[in-house]
């Protein structure tokens, strides 16, 4: 009897959980939800956009190049907003970090609808993105600092399943008003900015942060501290190197890069190799957009179980071999999905798959990133390995647009796949936080 009544308590995991503590989940859930939703929107209106921004003169090689380059634009501002709104919100606070970033990317979101060329695209897109990269480093450390200790890898989960929700919001919007243009869907990248109101009136600074920021100033208001005190209490990303840090820091960078090198350098060209798919068919645009629409659905079915696992079984095997699962089924299905079918159905039943691994590795990060820094040092630390890895992921696009000008786009999605050999060499190298505190 006592063993099924553990087992029930293993199960509702949620029980314990305060009405704050879920109000804050959902509240960055819903900021994640948008940044998912306006990163999305640019893969799913790519090709009838650059159509028309390039002119008449517009080929498929074009498009291919331009869009790279754009997107890799975006990653780079991604990344830089990462590392900088993560400084901030360690200095001024994770909820008002939170405010700003959103106000930012849903206002450059909505202003791509202006666009008049393709550069304008790109300037829009790379402040969109630094709003995306610094509201998730500002909303991990947040959710990881209220949430209970032992039910942290859930919260994550269910934080990173938002992601999933956002590529679904994105094309249903496509299903629905695709019909009526690609501006309409940056437009649509406007409301996000009322969840921004949300945070403003509901949520406060977490308690750790707060004593962790007192300390911080009292320490640097003493002069007569040595200045090695001074440094480990400071603000500096140089301590993110530090003899005791750089390990971690070495392998939370590595392993971002190579999922966010195999997601926006392979993954999210989905739409675009779908429409190449269908392309041979004459079928109406309508049409088109509808079946892209639903081939995004399909990944992102995958994913959001992904996101949902991720947490339960880092919960039990530990979070490196729950990486290791993720790089090594993506690395399988990346060219399984993308070099072997020429059917449409065939894809779809294939794209959860990828999606559960390709998409599911990145509830890893908000769980896994914030565990291996101290408070005062955590939304850099998680912000900066997180998005660090984008500079050098920003090529990933770019070499994908440079890959499908020489092979057939299928081929050149498996060559970028290679990447997650890079991801299961560094594991060894990780630590293992599995059952610990997060450091003080």
């Amino acid at each position: 009897m006592s063993d099924t009544g553990n087992a029930v308590r293993r199960e509702h995991w949620w029980v314990g959980v305060t009405g704050y503590q879920w109000l804050v989940l959902i509240v960055a859930w819903l900021g994640w939800v948008f940044d998912s939703m306006d990163s999305t929107i640019y893969a799913v209106v790519l090709q009838p956009a650059l159509h028309e921004l390039l002119g008449p003169a517009a080929s498929i090689e074009g498009i291919e190049w331009y869009g790279g380059l754009i997107f890799s634009i975006f990653l780079i501002g991604w990344a830089l907003g990462g590392v900088l709104f993560g400084i901030m919100a360690d200095y001024v606070g994770r909820t008002k970090t939170l405010i700003f970033t959103i106000l930012i990317y849903s206002i450059f979101t909505g202003a791509a609808a202006l666009s008049d060329n393709w550069w304008h695209l790109a300037v829009y897109r790379f402040l969109t993105a630094l709003g995306i990269g610094g509201e998730w480093a500002a909303g991990a450390a947040l959710v990881a600092e209220t949430w209970p200790e032992e039910k942290r890898a859930k919260a994550a989960g269910v934080l990173q399943s938002a992601w999933a929700a956002g590529f679904l919001i994105a094309a249903l919007a496509n299903l629905f008003l695709g019909a009526y243009g690609w501006r309409i869907m940056f437009l649509i990248g406007i409301l996000p900015a009322f969840v921004s109101l949300l945070v403003r009136l509901m949520v406060k600074e977490p308690d750790r942060w707060i004593k962790a920021n007192k300390i911080r100033k009292m320490a640097l208001q003493k002069s007569q501290r040595s200045d090695d005190e001074q440094k480990l209490l400071a603000f500096s990303l140089s301590r993110l190197f530090g003899r005791d840090l750089r390990e971690r820091t070495f392998v939370g960078a590595t392993l971002a890069f190579v999922a966010v090198f195999g997601l926006w350098g392979a993954t999210n060209w989905t739409p675009t190799l779908v429409r190449q798919l269908l392309g041979s068919r004459n079928l109406d645009p309508a049409i088109v957009n509808r079946y892209v629409s639903y081939a995004v659905m399909s990944l992102n079915a995958g994913a959001l179980v992904g996101y949902l696992a991720f947490g339960p079984i880092a919960d039990r095997i530990g979070r490196r071999p729950t990486f290791f699962l993720m790089c090594l089924g993506s690395l399988v299905m990346l060219p399984v999905t993308f070099f072997t079918p020429k059917d449409y159905t065939l894809v779809l039943w294939l794209l959860p798959i990828l999606g559960f691994f390709n998409n599911g590795i990145f509830s890893g990060f908000p769980l896994y990133l914030p565990e291996l820094y101290p408070t005062q040092i955590r939304a850099t630390g998680a912000g900066f390995c997180f998005n660090v890895g984008r500079v050098f992921a920003s090529v990933g696009p770019f070499v994908k647009g440079w890959l499908g000008t020489i092979f057939e786009p299928g081929k050149a999605v498996s060559i970028i796949g290679l990447i997650y050999l890079l991801g299961i060499f560094v594991l060894p190298f990780a630590p293992e936080t599995k059952g610990k505190p997060l450091p003080e």
